[in-house]
């Protein structure tokens, strides 16, 4: 379990807690602003047009985290009626994924210049501390990518979606969610971690050239 073995480093318990924050403040601002620069102010008026973590932080999705190391912030509101345009729904989803990859990307600079000197992540304490910072964001990402609702990726296939079966697919998509997380906690095979595996170590590849992830 991963809070158990955080709770063996305190270091590493404390990076994890501030790159946590970051990445769960940076994701959920993004839909924010994205949200308000369509046309709706409805995060903006609610106090989420903020990089404050405290107002950002969902408990449960917190808790995932540190349980199965993927979660998620407290979801920002948003009123599609007063987007310009339809297909802002999917810029608004994707804002916060992007963000993450972004500031991963901006995180991994120290690190792709340490490889390319000769040097290892774990021969310093800052490369250390940034890579855990990197992958969080990346896990944050990747989970978020997964076409199931509430996630963000669940938003692109109602994007396609008659009225009917969008609020069909929002009804039981949480159920399905939970239901693999509780599967994956049962037996000794992950099938949500198969799938996000793959794209997290693409995304490692990508930002800090190497595919090896804290998580």
């Amino acid at each position: 379990m991963l809070l158990l073995s955080l709770i063996q480093s305190p270091l590493t318990f404390l990076a994890f807690v501030v790159a946590l924050l970051l990445a769960i403040t940076v994701h959920e601002y993004a839909h924010a602003w994205a949200a308000y620069k369509s046309g709706d102010d409805t995060a903006k008026l609610m106090g989420r047009l903020t990089l404050n973590p405290i107002a950002h932080l969902d408990p449960l999705g917190t808790l995932f985290l540190f349980l199965v190391g993927f979660g998620w912030g407290k979801p920002v509101p948003t009123n599609p009626m007063r987007y310009h345009s339809k297909s802002s729904e999917i810029y608004v989803a994707l804002a916060g994924i992007v963000t993450n990859i972004l500031v991963a990307f901006i995180l991994a600079i120290p690190i792709r210049i340490a490889l390319l000197t000769g040097h290892t992540i774990d021969s310093s304490q800052v490369l250390s501390f940034l890579s855990i910072m990197v992958d969080i964001n990346l896990v944050l990402a990747a989970f978020n990518i997964l076409p199931v609702p509430p996630l963000d990726g669940s938003h692109i296939v109602e994007y396609f979606l008659d009225y009917r079966a969008k609020i069909t697919y929002q009804r039981i998509g949480p159920m399905i969610l939970f239901g693999i997380i509780l599967l994956d906690r049962l037996s000794s095979y992950s099938i949500l971690y198969a799938v996000m595996e793959p794209i997290i170590r693409f995304l490692s590849f990508l930002t800090k050239g190497t595919f090896s992830i804290f998580l």
